[in-house]
């Protein structure tokens, strides 16, 4: 999950080590706050997951991979070996993905006591201090953490939508009406551009190693393809013309009866869009997102433009001096900013591979990245449920084609 062989945390970084850990384990408490017990058990389809599962699998994550590590070490509780493993083929069995919600026990409470117990544990050995070696799989914990209070926001999003009350996650903020800021191009000249992780600070190991690509010259937009923008390509039949879609897709179009991006509904007062914070009229200037892979190519297609492939995204990025700032805020930001990254996910042309000379790390940690560059597509940026600094420029987010319930959206880019 991480570059073991070539992240390294200074003396700073290990020293800061206790305070970080309790920062990002109270942010997973924080999220889940607002959600009752019942909530927390609820498991909407079988690529989300329940609230209480993100708690206790980011628990066992610790527990597995820096607590049981020690001599003599016995766990809080033997079953949840088996309950919270994701997908860890090296460390045993596990309770099938699709099935997580059907664990009634242990309750969220005792998800919670879990939860103190690694803390308290995990608090001992940071105190004391640890190696280097410990240290980078703590850190690592840390991100793999952050990217499950992600999917606590999105996944209760899509549970909370499923039910027929669309009960709200968090009051309104308040948006403000207005257009969307011009969208303006960055050109990217043909030649050689640097590519990946840098070598600075934490990255995950499918962000390297860097390297070199050839790059044509072409543009890219400044700001994400709006609700605006995406309602005139629903208005002008986008989703019945099948001359914009790939074959998959265009099926997809078919069987599920897609003709809107999820969360999106038509009442008698007009075009309405479910949140975090309840249901509400739609904001044309908002960036579009809930949009499948096969939906952002669709409109890149009508649009007369295409998709960016993730490396001119990252040049981009790069030409911009920009980095990838999450709001932080539960889907009610409007754009406000001529440059906007941060508000949603960005789908990109490239298919998610490995870089050259990827390898992946030994042992049970290598399988979370390399097990599945296979079937799925390359996102860009973060999004208004990124956590605060969890966001960098060379990150390569994943997820299949077909996937809607991220809060993912549409940057265009032409060729010159």
């Amino acid at each position: 999950m991480t570059l073991l062989s070539q992240t390294t945390l200074d003396r700073s970084d290990s020293d800061a080590l206790p305070a970080r850990y309790r920062t990002v384990r109270a942010e997973t408490e924080r999220r889940t706050a607002p959600l009752s017990g019942e909530d927390q058990q609820i498991q909407s389809m079988p690529d989300c997951s329940p609230a209480k599962w993100h708690r206790a699998h980011t628990s066992w994550f610790f527990e597995t991979f820096v607590l049981a590590a020690r001599p003599g070490y016995a766990p809080v509780d033997p079953a949840y070996g088996y309950l919270f493993n994701s997908y860890y083929e090296a460390v045993g069995p596990r309770h099938p993905r699709p099935e997580r919600g059907l664990l009634s026990r242990p309750s969220a409470e005792a998800v919670g006591n879990y939860r103190v117990a690694i803390d308290s544990r995990m608090a001992s050995i940071l105190k004391q201090g640890v190696d280097a070696a410990t240290a980078v799989i703590v850190e690592l914990g840390l991100q793999h953490e952050q990217q499950h209070q992600e999917l606590i926001l999105t996944d209760i999003k899509h549970a909370f939508w499923s039910n027929p009350l669309k009960p709200a996650y968090a009051a309104a903020v308040g948006a403000p009406e207005g257009e969307a800021p011009a969208a303006g191009w960055v050109e990217i000249p043909t030649g050689i551009h640097e590519i990946g992780w840098d070598g600075a600070g934490f990255a995950f190991d499918n962000e390297g190693p860097r390297h070199r690509v050839y790059l044509k010259e072409c543009r890219i937009a400044t700001r994400p393809v709006s609700v605006g923008e995406y309602l005139c390509f629903v208005d002008d039949g986008g989703y019945e013309r099948p001359e914009f879609w790939h074959s998959d897709g265009w099926a997809r179009v078919q069987a599920e009866g897609w003709r809107l991006p999820l969360y999106w509904s038509r009442s008698g007062t007009g075009w309405e869009q479910f949140t975090l914070a309840g249901t509400r009229a739609l904001i044309a200037s908002e960036p579009v997102q809930h949009v499948s892979w096969y939906e952002a190519s669709a409109y890149a297609a009508w649009a007369g433009k295409r998709l960016p492939t993730e490396f001119e995204w990252e040049v981009a990025v790069a030409r911009l001096d920009a980095t990838p700032a999450p709001s932080g805020r539960p889907h009610v930001d409007p754009m406000t900013l001529p440059v906007s990254i941060g508000q949603v996910w960005e789908w990109t042309a490239s298919a998610y591979a490995p870089y050259p000379g990827y390898r992946p790390p030994a042992g049970a940690i290598g399988e979370y990245n390399g097990k599945f560059m296979s079937g799925q597509m390359v996102l860009r940026g973060s999004s208004w449920a990124t956590p605060a600094g969890h966001a960098r420029s060379t990150y390569r987010n994943f997820f299949p084609p077909w996937a809607r319930w991220q809060a993912s959206g549409i940057r265009l880019a032409e060729d010159l």
